[in-house]
């Protein structure tokens, strides 16, 4: 594109990660599109109680627009947001999703493109599936383009099965200003630690390779953090901490022998998608021990840069042979890894070759 364009985005939030999962992917995104030039303004609701949890004030590298819970002030943003480049409805925004979903789609003009954004594109997919009669299911083949932040093959197959004009992966990634190395803090010694809400899709599988591991190390020290976990039984060596700010992400990621990614089921189940999580702990050069999901070896060299568990049993093994100089060893290989190949700036430099590409594709129609 000759200039940047102007992007208004509507998603859960940019400020604050309080259950939102995504807050971090946002960021990166958008900090890093900025630095190249975009102008980003961010439409959030005020829900959930999510502005009393925030974790980051507005930041200077994008716009942040905070609108009540009412669909009159959804409509006031959209009108706001009118004449944007581009026009993106992120999945999951919490309130008022099925509106902006159709609402954006009027935007759409000869200068403008509208996009929808999926950041759980397992949930979404399973949910049309599931029902022939979702008002989206109609809808995808309007937008422009559908983006994921994960998927692979299996996601991009079931959205141009639905219709979509054009869907690519902008997958998870570090960004390096963030998420880095930082000195241990006793909050959280251990041997392994995992992160992550509890949610339905989770829960089974941190019970099967968290909670299993666990049991099989009854000497050994396990730390969860994450929304939702204060009433549930768990192992008697599990420490849990709750909800942990995005400021505590390194010290958590640095601090234990080992830290543990989960693949949510649906993710598991629909192609996959790197989480945030495992870019943030290999940025902050922990050593990562991840359930195995197709694809990781895109992103990580098992053995040398991950170590890959089929299930809680080899979780155990992986921390019983786990010494503290090759868990150094492996976080380090990741860390050079993923920065030489797997931050933000390289995704957003994607998705403006992608966006480019796109522009010059309508200008040659134009003409013809």
């Amino acid at each position: 594109m000759n200039r940047r364009p102007r992007i208004a985005f509507f998603g859960s939030s940019l400020v604050s990660a309080y259950w939102n999962g995504a807050a971090t992917y946002y960021r990166g995104i958008i900090r890093a599109l900025h630095q190249r030039g975009y102008r980003v303004t961010f439409y959030e609701p005020d829900a959930y109680d999510r502005q009393a949890h925030r974790d980051i004030p507005d930041p200077p590298w994008a716009e942040v627009v905070v609108y009540p819970n009412q669909e009159t002030a959804v409509a006031e943003a959209l009108a706001q947001a009118r004449g944007a480049d581009l026009i993106v409805k992120a999945s999951g925004v919490g309130v008022f999703d099925a509106f902006l979903e159709e609402a954006v789609l009027e935007m759409r003009g000869p200068n403008t493109e509208v996009v929808f954004w999926d950041v759980d594109a397992a949930a979404t997919l399973h949910r049309v599936h599931q029902n022939p009669d979702d008002p989206f299911r109609f809808l995808i083949p309007r937008y422009d383009l559908v983006l994921t932040y994960g998927g692979g093959d299996p996601v991009v197959k079931a959205y141009r099965s639905l219709g979509a004009r054009a869907c690519v992966p902008i997958y998870n990634a570090l960004d390096p200003e963030t998420h880095h190395p930082v000195p241990p803090d006793p909050r959280f010694e251990g041997d392994l630690a995992f992160l992550g809400n509890r949610l339905p899709d989770r829960e089974a599988r941190v019970e099967q390779f968290f909670f299993q591991a666990a049991k099989a190390l009854p000497e050994a020290r396990f730390l969860l953090a994450g929304n939702g976990w204060g009433d549930k039984g768990m192992p008697g060596n599990i420490r849990s901490v709750g909800h942990l700010y995005t400021r505590d992400h390194n010290a958590f990621n640095c601090t234990p022998r080992a830290v543990l990614n989960i693949t949510r089921e649906s993710m598991a189940r629909t192609g996959f998608s790197p989480a945030t999580r495992v870019f943030e702990a290999a940025g902050a050069a922990a050593c990562l021990i991840t359930d195995a999901w197709e694809g990781i070896a895109l992103f990580l060299t098992p053995g040398e840069e991950v170590l890959v568990a089929q299930d809680g049993a080899e979780v155990a093994e992986h921390l019983r042979a786990l010494t503290s100089e090759r868990a150094r060893t492996i976080g380090e290989a990741a860390r050079r890894r993923i920065l030489a190949e797997h931050t933000y700036a390289h995704r957003a430099a994607q998705l403006e070759a992608l966006l480019e590409g796109r522009e010059a594709v309508q200008m040659g129609r134009a003409h013809e």
